[in-house]
Order: C-alpha cells, then sequence, then structure tokens
C-alpha cells in the first residue's frame, strides 16, 4: 500500500470515529424526533472529497448501533446516510450540497413515525430543521471559511486548483 492510500485510510478511519463520538457523546440531541447531530455537519466534507462517503456511512452505522429505535435505526438511518452521501458527490455548489442531508430526512421522519407512532409530517419537518440547522446553517458557513485555509484543505487531502 502506498503512502497516499495510507494517509487516506488514516483520514476515513479518523472520521468515522470522529462521526461516532460526536454523536454518542451527546446522544439525548442525536436521536429522536427533535435531533441536532452535530456530526452531521461532517457530512460536508463528501463535497471536497468523495472518498469520506465511506466514513460518514461507516460511522453513522456505529452510531446508531445506540439509537433508541435499534437495528431499524442501523438500517434505514444508515441507509440515509449512504444516499446522502451519493448525492452530494454529485453537486457542484456547496449550498446545494448542504441542502440534500436534510432533504433524505424523510426516511428518518418515516422511520420515526412507524417505529414510534409519531404523527409523519411533524416528525419529520422536526428532524428536517434539525439537520438544516447544523449542515445548513451552521455548517455551511464553517466550510465556506474552512474552504479558505490551505493548511486545512491540504489536512482533508484536497489539492489546491490551480
Amino acid at each position: 500500500m502506498n503512502k497516499m492510500n495510507v494517509n487516506l485510510l488514516v483520514r476515513v478511519s479518523i472520521l468515522a470515529a470522529l462521526y461516532f463520538v460526536l454523536t454518542v457523546l451527546v446522544s439525548p440531541l442525536s436521536y429522536g424526533a427533535i435531533q441536532f447531530r452535530f456530526s452531521e455537519v461532517l457530512v460536508l466534507l463528501v463535497f471536497y472529497k468523495k472518498e469520506y462517503g465511506i466514513s460518514l456511512i461507516l460511522g453513522c452505522f456505529l452510531a446508531n448501533l445506540f439509537s433508541p429505535l435499534g437495528w431499524v435505526d442501523v438500517v434505514f438511518g444508515t441507509f440515509a446516510t449512504a444516499i446522502t452521501v451519493f448525492f452530494m458527490t454529485k453537486v457542484k455548489n456547496l449550498f446545494i450540497a448542504t441542502l440534500i442531508p436534510t432533504l433524505f430526512c424523510i426516511i428518518v421522519g418515516i422511520e420515526l413515525h412507524y417505529v414510534s407512532d409519531l404523527p409523519l409530517i411533524i416528525t419529520t419537518l422536526q428532524v428536517m430543521a434539525g439537520e438544516f440547522v447544523v449542515v445548513t446553517i451552521l455548517g455551511y458557513p464553517l466550510f465556506r471559511v474552512l474552504e479558505k485555509n490551505q493548511a486545512f484543505m491540504n489536512f482533508i487531502g484536497v489539492e489546491k486548483e490551480e
């Protein structure tokens, strides 16, 4: 394995662990109908480097093992993250990329509706609102600042375009 692959493997592993820790550390805010999963801001890294998608899917999978919804959240919550990262790799605009995770919160809303017998529309809107706050309202300006920092961009493995 060459040095570049080892560096990427280390970054991918650290990111998966970071997502997991940030989710479980504030678990009262990470699960349920009203949730602010602050680890979700990390999904924006996929916009810059698609290889980080596996990190976020794995981190979400591991974090959802601790969900009060059990295996259902492991399957459907992780599926929502997988779809999110797939579509995020297809867009070229950071702001649009921030909206994709909010859109796919519909999967989590449906999951909560069926498993916890919560009202579908209200629950979905609540989950979407939490995601919008974390990823778009907080994450967008944060990443606009970070993308101007060449040290950060180098750290995440993104080469400067000339």
